[in-house]
């Protein structure tokens, strides 16, 4: 799977900085002080755990996220 085959979530924190994550993949997210810099930033992310999974010889985890109401 490649990284655009996720669905990603994106929101504000309290404090104005923003996180966007992979839900499907565990600890794939990231926080950052724009919602650009978080997308840029959640891409490589993804690249690193992707790489991982790889070495290990893992698939990576199918996207089972369900956007109910957005």
């Amino acid at each position: 799977m490649e990284f655009e085959d996720y669905k990603i979530i994106l929101y504000r924190q309290d404090d104005g900085s923003c996180v966007a994550g992979i839900p499907s993949i565990p600890s794939c997210y990231a926080l950052m002080d724009t919602r650009e810099a978080a997308l840029a930033e959640l891409v490589q992310v993804f690249k690193m755990i992707a790489e991982t999974y790889r070495e290990r010889g893992i698939p990576l985890p199918a996207d089972t996220t369900e956007i109910v109401n957005a």
